[in-house]
């Protein structure tokens, strides 16, 4: 996951990332990486600094925050690429 959340940090200009394993009742363990920066939770939280889920769920999951096509293969396209610079 150092590998991955490397890429993830480059690729998206993260200030730092939050890690998240979490398993389930099978023997199954995934993870959730959040590529973080200042103000990523307006002023919600403690003077807008905390975990991501004190942000408003109905706001982290509205369609304004979904990226559209263009932009999700962009995103996609600069994580590809920093992955290819971690593994070299």
């Amino acid at each position: 996951m150092t590998i991955v959340a490397e890429a993830v940090s480059r690729a998206f200009g993260a200030e730092k990332i939050n890690y998240e394993l979490l398993g389930m009742g099978d023997a199954h363990l995934h993870w959730h990486l959040f590529p973080r920066v200042s103000g990523d939770i307006d002023n919600y939280g403690n003077n807008g600094r905390g975990p991501v889920w004190w942000y408003p769920m109905e706001k982290m999951y509205s369609d304004d925050n979904r990226p559209g096509e263009e932009q999700l293969a962009d995103m996609k396209h600069r994580l590809l690429e920093e992955l290819e610079v971690c593994n070299e």
